[in-house]
């Protein structure tokens, strides 16, 4: 997509690598299995308040997102995730509520830190959480 960031598909299942300082995990709660194949798209909120492109991927098959964007680029801001879950439930015949689950949040302290966005998902509902660590310690 213009202006974003295509991810690479990896294999680096549960791994905090500090090279990738945001990460996302999306779990089927339904099924109880990490979902894969979920489009996302995440976006940074500019100055004039419009909302920026800066990667777009799809989940591996163990749920997970990574190479969203590089140290030096995850700033202090606002973000969000748009993920295209109304598409993975009408691929296993399940009509689902929402269009896409939307996750905004604020890195308050991105230096040398490494952030997981969680998402639990059923056709009716999500659940996000976050986990901020330092991959430093």
């Amino acid at each position: 997509m213009e202006g974003g960031k295509t991810t690479k598909d990896h294999d680096t299942h549960g791994t905090t690598d500090s090279k990738c300082p945001l990460l996302v995990k999306i779990v089927d709660n339904v099924r109880g299995v990490p979902a894969s194949e979920i489009a996302v798209q995440g976006y940074r909120k500019a100055e004039d308040g419009s909302w920026i492109l800066f990667a777009s991927g799809k989940s591996t098959k163990f749920g997970e997102i990574h190479d969203l964007i590089n140290e030096e680029q995850f700033t202090k801001g606002m973000y969000k995730f748009e993920f295209q879950t109304k598409a993975y439930w009408k691929n296993l015949g399940i009509t689902a509520f929402y269009e896409y689950a939307q996750v905004d949040f604020t890195a308050h302290d991105p230096v040398h830190r490494h952030y997981t966005i969680a998402l639990f998902i059923s056709p009716f509902a999500f659940i996000t959480t976050a986990v901020v660590s330092d991959p430093h310690e």
